[in-house]
Parts: C-alpha cells; sequence; structure tokens
C-alpha cells in the first residue's frame, strides 16, 4: 500500500487553510469527488453507529439560497462542493438495529450473538436521551466527519473551509431536513482558492508545539 511520507503530509497541512475565496469556475473532478465522499463514509464513530448525514450541495439555486443562511459569506457559493453535516437528533432502538443488521451484512455472524453489543448500546442512547445529551453527542461525531474530510480534501490538493458562521435552522429549512430527524450542525465548503485570496499565503499563527504537546 502506497503511504504519505511524514514530510509530505506536514506539506499538505501547511499549504492547507480556511480558505476565504474560491475559484468559481474550477469545479472538483469527479473521480476526487468520488475519493472524497468515501472518505465521509469511512470517518469513525462512537460505536460505529454514524450518527449523521452528509447533504453536498452543488445546485447553484440552492447556493444562492444557503448565501442568505450564511452570514453572506461567498464560501457556499463559489465553492465546487458544500458540503452540510447534519447530526441524528435521536437514537431509536430501530436505529441500533438497522446499525447491527448492516454489520451482520458486511461482516457475518448473527444478530443473536450481538444481544450484548446491542444493549450495551441501547443503554448509552436512553441515557443520553434522559440526561438530555445525545444530541450534543451526535453533533461531536459529525466534528470527527469534517475534520476527516478537511484532511483528506488537503491530501488531495483541495481547498476547504470549516463553516460554524451559519444559521442552522434556516440550512434545515433550506434543505428540507425540517421533520428528517437530522438538523444542520456544521458546513465546509470544498473546491479550488482564487488566486486574489491573500488568506493563501499569509503565515499560520500557531502555538509551538511545546506549548500545547506534552509527553507524559
Amino acid at each position: 500500500m502506497d503511504t504519505l511520507t511524514p514530510t509530505a503530509l506536514v506539506a499538505q497541512l501547511q499549504w492547507r487553510y480556511a480558505t476565504k475565496k474560491f475559484d468559481a469556475s474550477k469545479k472538483i473532478p469527479a473521480d476526487v469527488w468520488s475519493a472524497l465522499e468515501e472518505s465521509l463514509v469511512l470517518t469513525p464513530s462512537s460505536f460505529g453507529l454514524q450518527p449523521w448525514k452528509f447533504i453536498v450541495v452543488t445546485d447553484p439555486a440552492v447556493k444562492e439560497q444557503i448565501l442568505t443562511a450564511s452570514w453572506k459569506q461567498t464560501q457556499p457559493v463559489d465553492c465546487s462542493h458544500h458540503v452540510v453535516f447534519a447530526a441524528k437528533n435521536e437514537l431509536s432502538e430501530a436505529d441500533v438495529d438497522r446499525f447491527l443488521q448492516r454489520q451482520v451484512e458486511v461482516r457475518g455472524g448473527t444478530l443473536e450473538a450481538l444481544a450484548g453489543y446491542r444493549n450495551v448500546i441501547v443503554g448509552f442512547a436512553a441515557k443520553g436521551a434522559r440526561e438530555g445529551w445525545l444530541k450534543e453527542w451526535s453533533i461531536r461525531q459529525s466534528y470527527i466527519a469534517i475534520g476527516n474530510f478537511m484532511t483528506s480534501a488537503a491530501v488531495l490538493g483541495i481547498d476547504t473551509c470549516p463553516m460554524e458562521g451559519i444559521v442552522p435552522e434556516q440550512y434545515d429549512k433550506i434543505l428540507g431536513l425540517e421533520g428528517s430527524g437530522y438538523s444542520t450542525a456544521v458546513a465546509c465548503a470544498a473546491g479550488y482558492r482564487a488566486t486574489t485570496d491573500k488568506y493563501a499565503t499569509a503565515p499560520k499563527v500557531r502555538f509551538k508545539a511545546g506549548e500545547i504537546i506534552q509527553h507524559i
């Protein structure tokens, strides 16, 4: 298996930045985008439950609507693909069973053999619902996905901009998420940087490794 060298990885992470201006004339090739979608599918999650949905927006008309729900930031309109990370609001026993059925389909075995694991997950979901933190847990899972997506994009030479500066409720309405069981958590624009984006060459402002990394 071909692997990226440590030097190449760091170089790509140095190259990436939160792109402020995208070149609207440039689109991500289909094969590259397919790989990025696969990076979303392959994102790890707690219990493997994948409590999310990814909405990929490329329709110019929908992008224009999203603009008003993104504090008038132009990235959603000018980027090639705008990804909305929607988190699951609740987690039912049916959701758990659907996941376990998929596990049996992929790995083999039986649902009966997974009964103990099922009880653990159902108990976790019930506790989260009872104590009111289950949706927040789902949102945090979505942030694992956006991090994985941005790193994968950087490795492939694709620019991104994570966007919390949005109005989730308006996104939900525009994207038809109301009543779907999912809610917008965060978004990420992807495409190619414009040559006029001054932030592309600005040095990164980061604390020194010794100040934020501790070895024990």
